[in-house]
């Protein structure tokens, strides 16, 4: 049992010819642009970021540097991603490419993450590591920069095995030249904390985790399965429910962060249903609270509040509420001047603000009106939230020393 789909090849050494010859049964003739790019907008996304080519090589688009993509070795024979930027472009969405620049199954990039450069296929040590870097993988980033307009706006790298600073330079020499505002992230070198010349990239990535207090003074953004893998495996039916993920996104806006969340679509190119069931729940709650993410910033909390979470506009604190309140009262550990108070699912609902020694009550009854979060739009006309220190302790003053 190999543990993720997208890692079969690396999971059960697989043979390269043997694994290239299943390209040849690649036909994702359902596949629809227009329609993905529109589920992705409904959901409430802003940007999409595909996988233009992962660890085994094989390039989602049209390339000159190697044969193996989906033009040249599959019955195909088309790129999708121009369908798909040009789907992206028609309604309004950002476009970025996941792109592994070191490891490489197929086309003699490392072949193992974390435990060296192993190999079980003698093939996969042709042509050599610095020439796979030099005449396929800086010619596909190349490609990549220069094939879609104005596209893409994001470079995601993954796995920099062996990549050290002085190989990673020039992927970021070619890309700052080329595409001088793109975003990068993390991942592109090893030891990229170390050398202080924008290998660090511009973006924090926690894969599969939400950090407790995010990354202060960097932007980030987690990203996540919908169930077990990346990639499309049909007995991977460990589907995460909606809840769950309306509440990460929650949880991670609080912390400053961005919420990349996978689909894996199947052979023929079909979203799965129980993805697109999801998302659909998903963009329901966005419609009626997207204001509460969209264009915020981090909670003004210093811990996390016990009943949710909350994040700000200069305006206005946004409360998401996880544990409502059973007596109908909610206590924001706070200070502020409140002006007025809705409920972004139910703004008919009278909603009544006090000022306690406790913090600032909020009477909204005692039935939430989202089963799943439900959001309080506080307005803070000058911005100023005084938070309150946990219940229980108290304000201390340390003794002036004996002289």
């Amino acid at each position: 049992k190999f543990p993720l789909a997208e890692w079969i090849m690396h999971s059960e050494r697989i043979p390269m010819l043997e694994y290239q010859a299943l390209a040849t049964t690649f036909n994702p003739v359902a596949f629809d642009a227009d329609a993905l790019v529109r589920l992705a907008k409904d959901t409430g996304m802003k940007y999409l970021v595909v996988t233009a080519k992962h660890h085994d090589g094989f390039a989602m688009f049209a390339s000159k540097a190697s044969r193996f993509n989906i033009v040249d070795a599959t019955p195909y024979g088309k790129d999708p991603l121009q369908t798909l930027a040009a789907a992206c472009r028609s309604q309004g969405i950002r476009l970025g490419f996941y792109y592994s620049q070191a490891q490489d199954w197929n086309n003699g990039g490392a072949t193992d993450w974390g435990n060296g450069r192993s190999n079980w296929d003698p093939g996969q040590l042709k042509p050599g590591y610095d020439a796979y870097l030099e005449r396929v993988a800086l010619p596909q980033v190349k490609e990549l920069l220069t094939n879609y307009g104005e596209f893409p706006d994001i470079l995601w790298w993954d796995t920099p095995t062996d990549m050290t600073p002085a190989r990673a330079r020039p992927f970021l020499t070619l890309v700052r030249s080329l595409k001088p505002s793109i975003i990068l992230n993390n991942r592109l070198s090893i030891d990229e904390g170390k050398a202080k010349d924008g290998l660090q990239g511009d973006t924090e990535t926690p894969e599969g985790r939400i950090p407790p207090t995010g990354f202060p003074g960097r932007d980030w953004e987690t990203c996540m399965t919908m169930n077990n893998s990346w990639g499309y495996r049909v007995d991977d039916q460990a589907w995460k429910p909606a809840r769950e993920h309306i509440r990460n996104l929650c949880d991670i806006a609080s912390k400053g962060g961005n919420y990349l969340l996978n689909v894996g679509p199947t052979a023929e190119g079909v979203v799965p249903a129980e993805s697109v069931e999801r998302l659909r729940t998903i963009g329901a709650w966005m419609a009626v609270n997207g204001e509460a993410i969209h264009g915020t910033s981090a909670s003004p909390f210093p811990r996390r509040i016990s009943w949710g979470r909350a994040t700000r506009t200069a305006s206005t604190l946004y409360l998401h509420v996880f544990k409502w309140p059973k007596d109908g009262r909610l206590t924001v550990p706070m200070h502020a001047t409140v002006t007025g108070a809705r409920l972004l699912a139910n703004p008919g609902i009278p909603v009544v603000v006090s000022a306690t020694a406790e913090g600032t009550v909020i009477e909204v009854g005692s039935t939430a009106p989202d089963p799943d979060v439900s959001v309080i739009a506080l307005n803070t006309p000058d911005g100023r939230i005084d938070p309150l220190p946990p219940a229980g302790t108290e304000k201390t003053t340390t003794p002036a020393p004996t002289p």
